[in-house]
């Protein structure tokens, strides 16, 4: 389970769909983050009262949103970008997540994304957000599936696990390259902020840093060669615990590998509170 995330409303743009029937023209809306929807499509007896139901393929409502990114920096930039569909009241009925692996400087991409299959019970869509846009630069976006980087090496993190405030991410290294691939501690790690910044004031520690117990965050690191074909593994834990000061949000960790390996930069939007402190795991061979 992904831990609960905290939406900038600065990355949130609402559109009202102009009604049932024929595509809805979009008024003009600011960008979020470089990101805009410039209309909207709901058919005929999507929902609406006196609307005709259209016949659609099976799977999908009909329902989509044009829209564009328009990349303000000086370099290429992987943009992935959640869209959420809603009720009139804001209930999320569905979403959506688009994925532009490289838009150049000062370049502008278009796009369209579909709700698909409403679920069972679903109340009728009337709105489109843009809940949350994430970038990093080109060069250092983890890979898309089957495909493997001029390192040899892809690393990527999952999804993560929540339980009682404890917050753990998955570290994956596959070795997908012809060499094999040698090991020997911990990947190195730097923490950005929405503007691909340092984050300042947050302490990495080793193992589990006294944060919990039990979790494999303590066994020492050993060296390993990856053959290629096989992986390793290590991970992200912290505490969300808010008391006194500013909660720190970190939605980007650059990771290495080891000292001089390529980067990765990943999205796991870590809400560190104020602990000011995470544990990495050392590399180790999954478990079998």
């Amino acid at each position: 389970m992904r831990p609960p995330q905290r939406l900038l409303p600065a990355l949130t743009v609402l559109l009202l769909l102009a009604g049932c029937g024929a595509p809805a023209s979009a008024p003009a809306a600011p960008p979020a983050d470089g990101v805009r929807i410039t209309s909207v499509t709901v058919p005929s007896g999507s929902g609406g009262p006196g609307g005709r139901a259209d016949p659609m393929p099976a799977g999908d409502s009909g329902i989509s949103a044009a829209y564009e990114v328009t990349n303000g920096g000086t370099g290429a930039l992987a943009y992935t970008i959640l869209f959420d569909f809603t009720t009139d009241a804001g209930e999320v009925m569905g979403n959506t997540t688009a994925t532009l692996r490289a838009v150049g400087p000062g370049a502008t991409v278009r796009g369209t994304v579909r709700l698909g299959a409403p679920g069972p019970g679903s109340s009728r869509v009337t709105r489109v957000k843009v809940s949350r846009v994430t970038k990093v630069p080109a060069a250092e976006a983890p890979p898309e599936a089957g495909a493997c980087p001029p390192s040899g090496v892809r690393v990527t993190a999952d999804d993560g696990d929540a339980a009682m405030g404890l917050r753990v991410v998955g570290l994956r290294l596959e070795n997908c390259g012809k060499t094999d691939y040698a090991l020997d501690g911990y990947p190195q790690l730097e923490l950005l902020d929405g503007d691909l910044s340092p984050v300042r004031g947050i302490r990495i520690v080793r193992g589990s840093g006294g944060i919990t117990t039990g979790t494999g965050f303590d066994d020492p690191a050993r060296p390993l060669v990856l053959k290629p074909g096989e992986s390793a593994l290590s991970g992200l834990m912290w505490r969300n615990t808010t008391e006194s000061g500013d909660p720190v949000n970190v939605p980007h960790v650059r990771v290495r590998a080891k000292e001089g390996a390529d980067p990765v930069t990943v999205t796991p939007h870590l809400d560190l509170g104020t602990t000011g402190l995470l544990a990495v795991r050392a590399w180790t061979r999954p478990t079998r």
